[in-house]
């Protein structure tokens, strides 16, 4: 009868109080890194509407507020530059920026690229990331631009 007892006092407990074997806690997510007032990225070049033939050149911009470091490095006012290629920034901007062929990082700090674009339309806008490839808060983002690229 005892046994019986325990057994129904154990399946009575609420189960949210048992965490599941392996169950992990989450993780917390670390702190954004703030971007000072007036922050801007741009794209230098090709500029909104461009055609273009390929491979197309991308020159990044960057307000002198804030400058480039490399991943890696943490250093106040700066971070380095992500580009989005035919897609929008992640919904989540507390996380560090995927690579995908989508989002293309550029971590040693560099300012510039080539890209081997399909012809047709194509957008591209800059994010900036800081030493965790996590944007800033508020984040330091492009606005986006369309060019055509031409066979």
């Amino acid at each position: 009868m005892r046994t019986v007892l325990i057994a129904a006092l154990i399946l009575a407990a609420p189960l949210a109080a048992v965490p599941p074997a392996g169950a992990q806690t989450p993780a917390v997510a670390p702190e954004r890194t703030p971007s000072p007032a007036g922050a801007e990225a741009y794209i230098i070049s090709p500029k909104d509407g461009a055609k273009v033939h390929g491979p197309v050149r991308v020159q990044f911009g960057l307000k002198d507020v804030m400058g480039i470091a490399p991943a890696g490095v943490k250093k106040e006012n700066t971070g380095h530059h992500h580009l989005l290629i035919d897609g929008d920034a992640p919904a989540d901007l507390s996380a560090p920026l995927p690579a995908t062929d989508k989002i293309m990082h550029f971590g040693k700090g560099q300012t510039e690229t080539t890209l081997h674009l399909t012809p047709g339309k194509h957008t591209l806008q800059l994010l900036l990331g800081d030493q965790n490839h996590v944007p800033h808060n508020p984040p330091v983002m492009s606005k986006k631009i369309t060019i055509t690229v031409i066979g």
